[in-house]
C-alpha cells in the first residue's frame, strides 16, 4: 500500500512540474494552450488564470 501512495505522489508531482513547464512555454510563445496534453490542461489553465494571462487560453477553451 505504501508503494501505491508513493507512486501516486510521484505522478501528481510530475504533472505539476509539466504544467509549470507548459505555462512557461506558452508565455514565451513556444507553445499554445491547445497543444497542452489533456491530462494537465486544467492545471495549466488555472496557472494562466492565476497569472492574469487568460488571453493566452484559446477562445474555445475558456
Amino acid at each position: 500500500m505504501i508503494w501505491s501512495l508513493i507512486k501516486l505522489f510521484i505522478i501528481k508531482k510530475e504533472r505539476e512540474d509539466m504544467a509549470v513547464i507548459y505555462v512557461a512555454l506558452i508565455v514565451k510563445g513556444k507553445r499554445t494552450y491547445s497543444s497542452v496534453p489533456a491530462r494537465i490542461k486544467p492545471q495549466v489553465k488555472q496557472m494562466l488564470i492565476d497569472l492574469d494571462l487568460e488571453d493566452l487560453i484559446d477562445e474555445e477553451e475558456k
